[in-house]
């Protein structure tokens, strides 16, 4: 075997870490005539820790602004060592200064740096500079190389603190205020403090940050920073009210700080007393005297040291009430009793009791409430079993719903009976013919009529032939009040009959007639009249004839005539072939 061993004394990482060896073996014993062969050792020295860390330089001068923020990194200072991975590790300690107190320092393990932060604010105007002592030593120690120690190293830090324009500095860093419910508007609630920390030591400005509803409840005066009331308040709606006041500098309106104001409204006494709820009072038929009945309590929305304690009385003005009292049991309660031995539905139902309730609050206030007492009859423990209305419909054999269907079914058939009676009375609606019906012979009815005597009163066969109306026939569905004059008709022949001259004597007697309708009717006469020469007036045959018209015009009237003018022509074609 072949040993490697070093050949020089104390080797240096440091100074080099790589070796190469070239390791040759020989046969037979290293004599002529053997064989060799040859090899290449690479050795690499592993580190200790030999080297202390070391600060390049003794004193270090590091500017920080006074605005810097407390908990941030203001400064990194680091210490060299020359030895490699955990043997390189290292802590950093402030061990003296006077700025031990204000600046902690901290080891970032990846750079190996130390990392100085601020833990308290700093203030140009108080002082100016610090000094500390920082130290840098190693973690991880080898007693073998004690002797080369110690292993850590010192150096000096100035700190030098900047001089920055910094908005105005409250007094507090909060304000608490109080103020009356009942305080005027432009009432003084309290004053806030604010200074320009700089040593130009400007005027301050303040107002009022309105962002809520709260805020516009308050003013402020810009120079004094007194604050005051913009509203009337009530302490039983809102008791408390938090503002925000800024502040900000004269000269540089940009720099604000903020303080946070709390506005308690203090209590005074304006609300009276009031019953805690609404009170069902029963007084049994059998009660005896001096029975409590119920026992009542009172709530006040004001605070309770102006309305705790509450007192209740009859009121002295009425008098003396023969059928109950009120005993205050001074615990803000009060009992009904009654004064004396049963009470009967039949005679009176129903009690009044009017009741007093006051405050303790200063100056006190009181208000009237009224129980409404029922009397109702009870079973011998006590339990009531029915009162006056639920007795009533009970000797009546019916319930509240079957009263209200009752009536409900009255309602109905009393609207049934006028509306039938105000169908009857209505005025009837004359004949009207249609505009557009073109149909002959057609007589348009819009009332119902009066059935067979109606038939009568409309006699068709007189209106086609005026020769068969012998003698008048009246209506029968009115009846007339006057007695009709007998009319008398000269007699003619069928042909002398002159239609025009026969209606406009039917006009005339039907505007002279009493009895007929108050409305006027509106009749279509289809007579036509006999031995015309010219015939039928009618359309209803005109197919039938041949006519020399020419319809081919309506293919000029466009799209909507198109239907009507095919139609002619298929009619027209027919008529050539």
């Amino acid at each position: 075997t072949g040993v490697i061993r070093t050949a020089l004394h104390n080797m240096d990482r440091e100074a080099r870490e790589h070796y190469s060896v070239v390791i040759q073996a020989k046969d037979m014993a290293g004599q002529v005539g053997g064989l060799s062969g040859s090899t290449t050792v690479n050795i690499t020295l592993t580190d200790v820790n030999d080297n202390p860390p070391r600060f390049p330089q003794k004193h270090y001068q590091l500017y920080v602004p006074e605005s810097a923020q407390v908990g941030s990194a203001v400064g990194k200072i680091k210490a060299n060592d020359a030895d490699t991975g955990s043997n390189a590790d290292m802590k950093y300690t402030i061990i003296n200064g006077d700025g031990s107190g204000v600046f902690s320092i901290s080891t970032d393990k990846e750079t190996r740096e130390g990392i100085l932060s601020l833990k308290k604010p700093l203030n140009y105007e108080k002082k100016k500079s610090y000094t500390l002592n920082i130290e840098g030593a190693n973690t991880h120690l080898d007693f073998r190389f004690s002797h080369l120690g110690p292993f850590k190293d010192v150096t000096m830090l100035k700190i030098i603190v900047g001089d920055v324009d910094e908005p105005p500095l409250f007094t507090m860093p909060s304000y608490v205020m109080e103020v009356y419910e009942n305080a005027k508007i432009g009432t003084a609630v309290g004053t806030v403090t604010a200074q320009d920390p700089d040593t130009a030591n400007s005027l301050v400005r303040y107002f009022i940050d309105h962002n809520t509803e709260e805020d516009r409840y308050f003013t402020i005066d810009a120079s004094t920073g007194t604050i005051k009331t913009a509203k009337t308040f009530d302490r039983e709606e809102t008791p408390w009210y938090n503002i925000t006041v800024a502040a900000s500098e004269i000269d540089n309106p940009g720099l604000v700080s903020h303080v946070p104001v709390g506005v308690r409204i203090l209590d005074v006494n304006d609300n009276p007393p009031e019953l805690a709820r609404e009170y069902d009072v029963v007084v049994c038929e059998n009660a005896k005297p001096g029975q409590v009945i119920q026992t009542i309590t009172a709530t006040d929305k004001d605070y309770s040291a102006n309305g705790a304690r509450f007192h209740f009385s009859l009121d002295e003005r009425l008098s003396l009430n023969p059928n109950f009292t009120l005993r205050d049991n001074e615990d803000n309660t009060a009992s009904i009793l009654t004064r004396r031995r049963r009470y009967s539905r039949t005679t009176q139902d129903i009690y009044y009791l009017p009741v007093l309730i006051s405050d303790g609050g200063v100056p006190p206030l009181s208000s009237s409430s009224t129980l409404t007492i029922r009397v109702c009859a009870c079973e011998r423990d006590g339990r009531v079993r029915t009162c006056h209305a639920e007795a009533f419909l009970s000797s009546a054999g019916l319930s509240t719903g079957a009263l209200i269907a009752i009536l409900l079914c009255v309602v109905i058939l009393l609207a049934i009976v006028v509306l039938f009676i105000t169908l009857r009375r209505s005025k009837k609606e004359p004949l009207i013919i249609s505009e557009e019906d073109v149909r002959e012979n057609v007589v348009t009815y819009d009332d119902e009529g009066g059935g067979e005597e109606d038939t009568e009163a409309f006699d068709i066969t007189a209106l086609r032939n005026p020769s068969a109306a012998e003698e008048l026939k009246y209506r029968r569905d009115v009846r007339p009040e006057v007695k009709p004059v007998p009319r008398h008709h000269p007699s003619s022949s069928l042909d002398s009959i002159d239609v025009q001259e026969f209606i406009k004597q039917r006009l005339a007697e039907a505007d002279l007639d009493p009895s007929v309708p108050p409305y006027d009717s509106l009749q279509t006469y289809a007579y036509e009249g006999h031995r015309s020469e010219a015939g039928s007036i009618s359309s209803l045959d005109s197919a039938t004839t041949h006519s020399d018209q020419d319809y081919n015009y309506l293919g000029d009237w466009g799209p909507e005539f198109k239907k009507l003018a095919e139609l002619y022509g298929e009619i027209e074609s027919e008529r050539t072939t």
